[in-house]
């Protein structure tokens, strides 16, 4: 399950077990949460030392038996088994598959106790809790508090959060006979005027008069990530649109990389002229008809 060799050693068994954990985690994955149980199971019997003996031992003891002709399935696991009843009978096809993977939790129930499906029972539901959060805080990473059970608890919500992003605090939801539940915060991000996101580009208007567009401008502009200069070419036309790399939001995954912002160029028209600039306007018209 971990993908190491059956001698290997705790330090080994632990960085297999960091990675897989790392990769699987329902947080990124969703579709993984059955594998990272079993990844967790695997490393429970592991990364414990005793555990670990008892495993090497019955895989002696398991061979044994099997060399002296005896039913694959008729193993009597109860000298094994951690606080379970005598003659508890663990029936499995293929030794094989109880350490490769597909009877491993059979093995975990039988030889150290408790089956992830009684855990799962015992254990406290998961409670969610929808939280707010604005555009800028989505940026740049924000904190909440709340009280649970009389006590502060103060989470923090990683940058590059969207709305439907959920944050896991292990152990704080319902409380239970076995393990408590998980807390999830739910995010909902709220609109920012002037500013669209999607996904991690951001899109905005960048607005600016008539002779910078004609006679070309450098404009300052507003951004979560703070000002900077946009330089806008001699003839641009409304609504043409100017990216800027790495301006958008951090990404959840590597808030170290950010998508862009697009502006986009929004042209505003004087609506009273003073009578020199209607007389020049009038000469400029005169001037493209001839």
């Amino acid at each position: 399950m971990l993908g190491v060799d059956r001698k290997a050693d705790e330090k080994e068994i632990k960085s297999a077990y960091r990675q897989l954990a790392l990769k699987y985690h329902p947080d990124k994955n969703p579709d993984s949460e059955e594998h990272f149980k079993e990844i967790n199971e695997a490393y429970e019997v592991l990364g414990d030392s005793d555990k670990r003996a008892k495993y090497d031992r019955l895989g002696s003891s398991y061979r044994t038996w099997e060399r002296g002709g005896q039913a694959p399935g008729g193993f009597d696991w109860s000298q094994w088994s951690a606080g379970g009843r005598a003659g508890t009978r663990v029936e499995v096809g293929d030794f094989g598959d109880l350490f490769g993977g597909g009877g491993f939790s059979d093995f975990f129930n039988a030889i150290f106790g408790m089956s992830a499906q009684a855990q799962q029972q015992m254990r406290g539901r998961d409670m969610e809790q929808p939280v707010a959060i604005s555009l800028v805080e989505a940026y740049s990473g924000t904190t909440r508090t709340f009280k649970l059970n009389g006590r502060k608890l103060e989470v923090s919500i990683p940058p590059g959060a969207k709305t439907g992003t959920r944050v896991r605090i292990s152990g704080k939801g319902e409380q239970s006979r076995g393990q408590p539940g998980d807390l999830y915060l739910k995010v909902r991000v709220q609109k920012m005027p002037g500013i669209e996101r999607k996904g991690d580009n951001l899109y905005m208007e960048v607005e600016t008069d008539l002779y910078a567009a004609i006679l070309g401008d450098e404009v300052e502009l507003s951004t979560l990530g703070g000002s900077v200069m946009l330089k806008i070419p001699a003839g641009s036309q409304p609504g043409r649109t100017f990216r800027l790399r790495g301006r958008g939001m951090p990404k959840l995954t590597d808030p170290s990389q950010h998508g862009d912002l697009l502006a986009s160029l929004k042209l505003t028209v004087p609506k009273k002229l003073s009578k020199e600039e209607r007389k020049l306007f009038e000469q400029l018209a005169k001037l493209r008809k001839s």
